[in-house]
């Protein structure tokens, strides 16, 4: 499913350079459903953002499903992103003045029937537990309802990939914990690979595979911004 080799990944700040990312080889099998953790400013984030093609590695090869991102032009890579990945974030990222549906909507083929894009969303939003919610705006909604419209939205297209970026950072321990549990029957029941990067030991307990970032990244340690004093979280 995925395969990284030879990828570095920095960033210039101040004059200076400063390395985040090199990882000499790591694979990801289908279907696999694993935990990055570690500390801010260990690359996990950025780690993320190269295998989705947000960014591109300074060198080496990102592989997924034999589609090689690390040739393809930034255009490319986002038509890839929009068809092979399905990516979840900590603040959601929900229009405000859309429905929840609607939220969801707009991320699916403009192809699809709407018989059929009906089905599908109301079929998303019983699993997801929200079918009572789905013409709510984002403001009618709790946060751990706004995470779960994010869900469905990462999901409803059926990507083989999933990625998610400390998806309950901003949610209480116990909405954490449920939201946790839904992403993953979620992704279990479609055989989706999940990647999920977070700080919340608890939630990375969960899963059937817990790596740490320094068993893939050769850059240890915390980085920090050049003459500025203080962490920077990357």
């Amino acid at each position: 499913m995925l395969h990284i080799h030879g990828v570095k990944k920095g960033f210039h700040v101040g004059g200076s350079h400063i390395p985040i990312l090199d990882i000499p080889q790591w694979k990801v099998s289908r279907g696999e459903k694993l935990a990055i953790i570690g500390p801010s400013g260990s690359g996990k984030s950025t780690l993320l953002h190269v295998i989705s093609g947000i960014l591109r590695a300074d060198q080496g090869e990102v592989q997924i499903d034999g589609q090689q991102l690390h040739r393809m032009t930034e255009s490319a890579r986002d038509g890839f992103r929009a068809s092979r990945i399905g990516y979840i974030l900590q603040d959601f990222h929900l229009i405000p003045s859309l429905t929840a549906r609607q939220n969801v909507e707009i991320v699916m083929p403009g192809k699809m029937g709407s018989a059929e894009r009906r089905d599908r969303v109301d079929s998303w939003f019983e699993r997801a537990r929200l079918g009572d919610r789905s013409r709510h705006l984002p403001s009618q909604l709790s946060r751990g309802q706004q995470q779960r419209v994010a869900i469905i939205r990462a999901l409803i297209n059926e990507p083989p990939l999933v990625l998610a970026d400390e998806p309950t950072g901003s949610l209480d321990w116990e909405t954490a914990d449920e939201v946790t549990g839904l992403l993953l029957e979620l992704c279990r029941g479609e055989q989706h690979t999940l990647i999920v990067v977070t700080h919340d030991l608890n939630m990375a307990d969960r899963f059937p595979k817990r790596v740490h970032i320094s068993e893939i990244n050769a850059i240890d340690g915390v980085k920090r911004l050049a003459g500025a004093g203080k962490e920077r979280a990357i």
